[in-house]
């Protein structure tokens, strides 16, 4: 007996989603939600963006597993000051779905290593995934807090380089 799980985290079924690509960044007219989900006056964008799975197991523990992990962004839950939006805080938003996409190669790495049969994934995956969750949750939080949200243009430059060093660590898991 086979059947099929999907998870979102931080989406909705019915949101335009745009799936991570390496060739492709972020335009201001994919943040298209009119509401400023975070609030304050210095809010100027807000990235909506998770990581996605899919997997088809079977009942017999011992059948491999299929399982799809994929970064998406979330347009419709995706805001902008079409006031004050710059080229430059624009990077600072590619960068959270840069972030996302690291954790899910993060994520990939470790299910390769651990999750074959949907015994395994039955065994192992929650675990992995809650684990990464919260590293990828923490990563988002302290890298708003140590650029200032971009402001801080010294750390702002840092953390591209180490986003960008990431990617690169980890490009034998990704997708496209």
């Amino acid at each position: 007996m086979k059947f099929l799980a999907f998870l979102l985290l931080s989406t909705s079924l019915f949101c335009q989603k745009i799936p991570w690509n390496e060739n492709k960044k972020l335009v201001w007219d994919n943040f298209k939600s009119t509401v400023n989900r975070r609030g304050g006056a210095n809010v100027v964008a807000y990235t909506n963006c998770g990581i996605q799975y899919e997997v088809v197991k079977s009942s017999d523990p011992k059948v491999p597993v299929k399982l799809t992990i994929q970064s998406v962004f979330n347009e419709d839950k995706s805001w902008k000051d079409t006031k004050r939006i710059t080229d430059y805080v624009l990077v600072h938003e590619q960068k959270h779905f840069d972030i996302a996409e690291i954790f899910a190669r993060k994520l990939r790495k470790q299910v390769s290593e651990k999750v074959r049969t949907s015994g395994e994934f039955n065994k192992y995956f929650q675990a992995i995934y809650i684990k990464t969750l919260k590293d990828y949750q923490n990563f988002q939080i302290l890298y708003d807090k140590e650029t200032q949200h971009g402001v801080n243009k010294e750390k702002q430059a840092q953390y591209n380089q180490i986003i960008s060093d990431e990617l690169e660590n980890l490009n034998s898991f990704k997708t496209s």
